[in-house]
């Protein structure tokens, strides 16, 4: 499927606060995330790559013992198997994609 609409996508919700529209490329899965305000991830490890794109509002991500917060135009690069958090400083929209795709975040089937 060459074009998505991530509107028409059903949303699940992984963690508490954070609603996602899942899809996959052959090797990528990518999310995009409404978040509640004071939603968070708490502090994690993955074999996957992540990188975290905001695209509203503000978001503050721990990467690798590192913290600062993103505004709209900035991204967070999270390497595979480094510990990472993520906490909504208010309502916020961002984009994850993860290589290689997973079949499931949070315990959810995003497949």
């Amino acid at each position: 499927m060459p074009f998505i609409r991530t509107s028409a996508l059903p949303p699940r919700e992984p963690l508490p606060g954070w609603v996602g529209r899942f899809f996959h490329s052959e090797h990528l899965t990518f999310v995009y995330y409404e978040v509640a305000p004071g939603a968070q991830v708490h502090p994690h490890r993955h074999e996957n790559e992540e990188v975290w794109n905001v695209v509203e509002g503000e978001l503050e991500m721990t990467v690798d013992g590192a913290t600062t917060v993103l505004r709209p135009g900035e991204a967070a690069v999270v390497p595979a198997d480094v510990e990472h958090a993520a906490r909504a400083l208010g309502r916020c929209r961002a984009i994850v994609v993860d290589y290689p795709a997973r079949d499931s975040v949070g315990g959810v089937d995003v497949r």
